[in-house]
């Protein structure tokens, strides 16, 4: 079963079935029990028959001694495909089946899974995680460069380290999302609080990323048509805004989730107040695209204007840069969302190829965001040609002074009286 979050597409393993909540199963349970009270057991009472039962999903009706009943599969179990079906065992001697190993009566629901559905599932699942744990460590070491580099420390590579943290961190609790929910469906039936906070956390910081692109694209906007904006400024609120909103926002999100009660299984399902995170996503995209649309008309009427119009108002080297990567970035980052009208249905040829490129784009964001805006970015190669160069000569400076006092030493130690006396 898929679970959608802005283009973060992730599949619930079913190695062993996600539970209901007690609620849902009480309610099972009297509805079992009130069918059963209802059945007439005339027809087995010279014969053996197993008694009907609750066994916590499904109600099973009197049976016959000797005969496999069969019944679809729960549709409410994630994993479990409603078009198959489960069964249990009565004994010839009346009692229902047990299991070999636990010894306790058992239904058998591993008919309810395809095997081959759970398997592409793991092999998604497992390009998530990677695509994520490549991305927080190029974050990492992109936010190190930036920091230790203090001729790169700039108001531009200020919002580029704001961005590149606001992803590692969320790339960081997609991980432990997985690692600690996804793939331990007790959790999920547990519904403990603390993965609660991690779903409002991880959404948290993933409106952040959408800010921070927002804020890159109106700093890039800003600079290039009002030429005489203070850098310093605009820094100052992208700071406040790209960190604040995104909490107004996931505020009212959790607000509407805890009044109206869709709270359970750690808030994994969809729920209708999700809404309440798509609405501001698409409404920064759609201004990042204003901004770009804006941006190529600027800088086109100031290319057409030919050299005689060069002045300090024409757009720097390092400014085209950064628009090409904006450029590139974002429709990038925004992929999953052109393609998720176009999602093929189950089944169809093209499903897994769309699973496959939505976890691809989706998880190596941040590695697309490191490489553009810090690996390939000019004035950061050049920084750490100079750091190697530098390094690289020190050690051969050193090496050839120690290798010259060495020399004089071993000649000095070496040489006789006489030398000594002929040297006076």
């Amino acid at each position: 079963m898929y679970e959608k979050r802005f283009g973060f597409n992730f599949k619930m393993t079913t190695e062993s079935p996600t539970g209901i909540t007690a609620e849902f199963q009480n309610n099972l349970r009297s509805e079992c029990e009130r069918k059963l009270n209802e059945t007439v057991r005339s027809a087995y009472l010279s014969s053996h028959f197993c008694r009907g039962t609750f066994d916590g999903w499904l109600c099973w009706a009197d049976t016959e001694a000797g005969v496999t009943v069969h019944q679809p599969c729960p549709q409410f179990i994630s994993g479990f495909d409603p078009t198959r079906t489960a069964y249990k065992i009565c004994n010839k001697d009346g009692t229902w089946f047990k299991h070999p190993i636990s010894r306790a009566v058992w239904s058998n629901y591993t008919t309810c899974i395809n095997i081959d559905d759970y398997n592409w599932t793991q092999r998604i699942n497992q390009i998530y995680q990677t695509g994520y744990l490549v991305s927080f460590i190029a974050l990492l070491l992109s936010i190190t460069i930036l920091t230790y580099f203090k001729s790169l420390r700039c108001a531009r590579n200020t919002l580029h380290t704001h961005m590149f943290t606001s992803f590692a961190i969320n790339n960081l609790l997609w991980l432990l999302w997985y690692r600690l929910v996804v793939e331990h469906p007790s959790v999920v039936l547990h519904n403990g609080w603390w993965c609660q906070i991690l779903h409002v956390v991880l959404h948290y910081f993933l409106l952040t990323n959408y800010a921070w692109m927002l804020a890159e694209g109106f700093y890039l906007h800003t600079l290039l048509v009002f030429a005489f904006t203070s850098e310093d400024t605009l820094v100052r609120w992208s700071w406040t805004l790209a960190w604040s909103t995104p909490l107004v926002v996931i505020t009212l999100y959790s607000f509407l989730r805890i009044v109206y009660d869709h709270t359970s299984e750690c808030w994994i399902n969809e729920s209708p107040f999700t809404e309440v995170l798509v609405v501001p996503v698409c409404m920064s995209m759609a201004l990042n695209l204003v901004f770009l649309c804006n941006i190529v008309r600027v800088l086109w009427v100031k290319l057409q204007a030919g050299p005689s119009h060069l002045s300090n108002s024409t757009p720097s080297r390092t400014l085209l840069q950064a628009f090409r990567a904006t450029l590139l970035l974002l429709p990038l980052l925004g992929l999953h969302y052109l393609l998720t009208p176009f999602r093929p249905p189950k089944q169809h040829p093209w499903e897994r190829f769309y699973e496959v490129v939505s976890a691809t784009t989706s998880s190596f964001q941040g590695l697309c965001v490191a490489t553009l805006f810090c690996f390939l970015n000019g004035e950061v190669v050049a920084q750490i040609k100079r750091r190697w160069q530098f390094m690289f000569f020190r050690t051969r400076a050193n090496s050839y002074t120690a290798t010259t006092v060495s020399v004089r030493q071993f000649v000095r130690s070496t040489a006789g009286p006489g030398d000594n006396e002929e040297k006076v």
